[in-house]
């Protein structure tokens, strides 16, 4: 039990057992669910889709082999050395000490040609730059490493540090294909946090002495973890509702406290206290009750959304995890070739798995381009890209899209965040928005939901306690 607990009430006594609902099933939700009931309360945890997981939710993909089926992750995701927070929770649920390590390598694919950029000799040859320009690229990275007050980052554009720093050359032959794949022309308007929070954490995935870069993975994927976890909290007594999308989130019109949450379909519950972790201009229409000003701040924050695509092969096209990209004219963010990371033997049923992913702003059409227009698009891609690249090796070929998938750091977007303690008593917006010192990944995403519990949630929550707790008591002198 927290501290803040301990101080807010009398000795020998607990926080009161509340009901809580957890709007959202990602590893956001699933960790505030898990926190909460480790504090006592009665926690329900409720997804719109039909399984739990959100963008790390798994997929089945055909191998070819006797109607064969390969379970891996809809989006690519991979564990650092680094990533404590994850790690702690793969413990928790058992896992931890079967995470397979691999050494990882880099490839560029510029000028029409298949680079590699694993380590410092590679980087020093690198073609496309000038010896200036690779020192001052390489100069770039490591300051940024060392850069620990963020904050005033998030004033200046990102092109204007980057160009500052590494010098007009490097900007424009790496870092603005680089930031234009990625972020496309909201690359405008994103601060130097963003490049600051990447290269922070790539820092942090190499080993300190070796200077490897070590991914792992869980055999199984997150179909397993997730598969565990949710096990382990139904276990714990956290009821789970799938398939459960939440329509409005309004106070109940009986002078309570209460929450009223409509599931839609007739499906109407109340509960005393309401996390929501899903993206924020989703939380904004869920609430009528919320502030103008808090719906504002909500629907301001733009998002990136992607459109990723899985591909199963016979064999493999590259020996790098991860082809960055810089020639203008491939429409595809990266190449991430998993198999270099996941066992395909073991894993892919003696296959290899390939993600296409292209990030695009949330308002962008090309979220909604057709799958088959997407798959001619990537396989045409391919051809030009890899010699030795054929259609005839694709077994399978499936289309994910999120239309919000990360928070852009935008310029001071610290000093615009909607509160995670909101105008409606009980009702809290708690989502990867709130990620200040990185970039999104899972081992941020359960850091963010463990410390805003802890620091904004759980003591507003003590604090409403002992104000009604107050109440009841001048209620009770008055009437003796």
């Amino acid at each position: 039990m927290s501290s803040s607990n301990q101080t807010q009430f009398p000795a020998g006594e607990s926080a009161p057992r509340k009901s809580w609902l957890v709007v959202g099933g990602g590893v956001m939700g699933l960790k505030i669910a898990r926190d909460l009931n480790a504090r006592g309360q009665d926690v329900t945890i409720a997804e719109a889709a039909p399984k739990f997981g959100g963008l790390t939710s798994a997929w089945k993909l055909s191998s070819g082999s006797d109607n064969q089926e390969v379970t891996w992750d809809r989006y690519y995701h991979v564990t650092l050395l680094s990533d404590s927070k994850l790690r702690e929770q793969l413990a928790e649920i058992g896992l931890e000490k079967e995470i397979d390590w691999v050494e990882t390598k880099t490839g560029f694919y510029s000028g029409g040609k298949l680079l590699s950029m694993s380590n410092t000799a590679e980087f020093l040859r690198f073609p496309p730059l000038s010896m200036i320009e690779r020192l001052r690229l390489g100069g770039t990275i490591f300051y940024a490493s060392k850069i620990k007050n963020w904050r005033r980052l998030e004033g200046l554009s990102v092109e204007k540090w980057l160009r500052r720093w590494s010098g007009n050359g490097a900007f424009e032959k790496v870092w603005l294909p680089l930031l234009k794949a990625k972020l496309g022309e909201a690359y405008k308007q994103t601060s130097a946090a963003f490049i600051w929070a990447h290269t922070a954490r790539m820092y942090k995935a190499r080993r300190s002495g070796a200077k490897k870069e070590m991914f792992g993975y869980v055999p199984g994927g997150y179909a397993r973890i997730l598969d565990r976890w949710t096990s382990d909290l139904s276990e714990k007594g956290v009821r789970l509702l799938a398939g459960h999308p939440v329509q409005s989130i309004r106070k109940v019109d009986d002078g309570s406290t209460m929450l009223e949450v409509d599931f839609g379909d007739g499906r109407v519950e109340t509960f005393d206290n309401v996390v929501s972790t899903i993206a924020s201009p989703l939380i904004a229409r869920s609430c009528e009750e919320l502030t103008q000003d808090e719906k504002q701040k909500l629907e301001a924050i733009r998002y990136l959304g992607v459109v990723c695509a899985s591909m199963l092969l016979k064999k493999s096209i590259s020996p790098y995890y991860v082809t960055n990209i810089t020639d203008t004219w491939v429409p595809l963010t990266a190449v991430i070739e998993m198999s270099t990371i996941v066992n395909p033997e073991t894993q892919l049923d003696g296959n290899h798995l390939v993600y296409l992913p292209k990030y695009l702003p949330d308002d962008h059409e090309g979220l909604n381009e057709s799958d088959e227009d997407y798959q001619e698009k990537c396989l045409s891609t391919l051809e030009k890209m890899y010699d030795h690249f054929s259609r005839d090796n694709v077994l399978d070929f499936k289309v994910a899209r999120a239309k919000y998938v990360a928070a852009l750091a935008t310029i001071d977007y610290s000093t615009r965040l909607p509160p995670i303690v909101t105008s409606v008593p009980g009702f809290y917006a708690l989502n990867s928005a709130h990620i200040l010192e990185g970039n999104l990944n899972v081992n941020e995403t359960i850091t963010l939901g463990e410390d805003k519990l802890s620091q904004e949630v759980w003591p507003n929550f003590l604090s409403r306690c002992n104000e009604v707790a107050k109440s009841n008591s001048s209620d009770l002198v008055a009437s003796a």
